[in-house]
């Protein structure tokens, strides 16, 4: 059948030609009524006629032809590459430290002076607070004396002693006595050194809790005098789900994101539990942080992410021109026979893996070199030609 188009094509013309005749001769022959004259005139008119129809027959395939190459389906494609692929799988944890602690005393009185400010940087045995002994210091201070008598008389005894000079038992009653000073002397010093509150490690003094003057007691609820952090140590502890306990071991890369500073730090995995919790069925793991400028805080919050899977083979092509046939079956389109960049489009099976961001790892179904269809992969078919875009 004929579009209408055509029809309104093939009418204008016969007009047309009907139009250069004389237009009374058609008449005239009707008029004439002559049978062999009709008959001739309308042999004549039908002859033009199939000409005519024969010459739109071939500028509709013409036509049909031009349209079709201005139809076809505009794509772009990417050459598939092995490249290697670093998958990761992200967690979140928090930021803490083993040295970030509460300073208690270790008897009890009223605290004489406080020694250090907030914020003070202060080392490891460092004096941060003396609390009043209760006199016990001069008691110190007469054992001292009594033990430098009795080692002087012990060490005069034990040179009368080798020149056999006096009798033993005389030695042996000053060394008793000069040892017994001596343990009394050192257990009286550890039961001083109590009122003495010291850096337990080198850090910073977060928070001095109690003002000089305040009765202290070493147990009980706000019984604290310091607080005391370390930021040089700091490591996060995330709860990794069981599911990865075969990929996520020590020496593992890891990237840590920390929101709040938009700051990405890279460090590997120092340490891995040992203990599933039934609770949420996870292990935990431990990821040094360095902190040189001091930013990251204990309890900060960070999203961690752990190379769980790596494949320096991978084939990876966007997620976004995955399609999914009614079985199931995953699958991309690729061209081939690429001739002055029209090719034929072909739907490939696939096989897929792990996902990282935009891109899907294909564990089948590609090859290296593939014209992958990327943009306008969702609108063409199977077998269909396609015009190739160069990017």
């Amino acid at each position: 059948m004929k579009s209408t188009s055509t029809i309104f094509l093939l009418f204008i013309v016969l007009m047309s030609a009907c139009g250069n005749q004389d237009e009374g001769s058609v008449s005239a022959i009707i008029s004439n009524g002559n049978l062999e004259e009709l008959r001739a005139k309308k042999k004549e008119l039908a002859s033009q006629l199939a000409g005519l129809e024969e010459e739109i027959a071939l500028l509709d395939a013409a036509i049909g032809e031009k349209a079709g190459n201005k139809k076809l389906s505009l794509v772009t494609t990417h050459k598939a590459s092995v490249s290697n692929f670093d998958h990761y799988v992200e967690l979140q944890g928090d930021v803490t430290t083993q040295q970030n602690v509460l300073v208690y005393p270790e008897a009890a009185g009223t605290l004489l002076k406080v020694y250090v400010k907030k914020g003070q940087r202060v080392n490891k045995g460092q004096l941060l607070g003396s609390i009043d002994d209760g006199g016990m210091s001069s008691q110190l201070a007469q054992m001292e004396t009594q033990l430098a008598l009795a080692e002087t008389t012990f060490k005069r005894q034990e040179r009368l002693w080798e020149q056999k000079i006096g009798t033993e038992i005389q030695y042996l009653q000053a060394k008793a006595n000069y040892e017994s000073l001596e343990n009394n002397v050192k257990q009286f010093k550890g039961q001083l050194s109590k009122f003495s509150i010291t850096a337990p490690f080198s850090g910073i003094i977060d928070d001095v809790i109690k003002d000089q003057g305040t009765v202290v007691a070493p147990a009980g609820p706000g019984s604290e005098v310091f607080r005391i952090v370390n930021l040089s140590d700091m490591y996060i502890e995330v709860d990794v789900p069981e599911s990865y306990i075969a990929n996520v071991v020590p020496d593992k890369a890891v990237k840590v994101f920390f929101p709040i500073l938009n700051k990405t730090i890279e460090s590997k995995i120092r340490q891995t539990g040992n203990y599933i919790n039934p609770n949420n069925r996870s292990f935990t793991i431990e990821v040094p942080v360095p902190n040189p400028d001091g930013k990251i805080k204990p309890n900060m919050t960070a999203k961690v992410h752990i190379n769980d899977y790596n494949n320096p083979q991978a084939i990876l092509i966007p997620q976004s021109i995955i399609s999914e046939n009614a079985e199931g079956e995953q699958y991309a389109y690729i061209a081939s026979d690429i001739k002055d960049n029209v090719g034929v489009a072909h739907k490939n099976i696939i096989t897929t893996g792990k996902t990282q961001g935009d891109f899907v790892e294909v564990l089948s179904g590609l090859n290296a070199g593939d014209n992958v269809i990327e943009e306008g992969a969702r609108s063409v078919k199977d077998n269909q030609q396609v015009k190739i875009l160069n990017k």
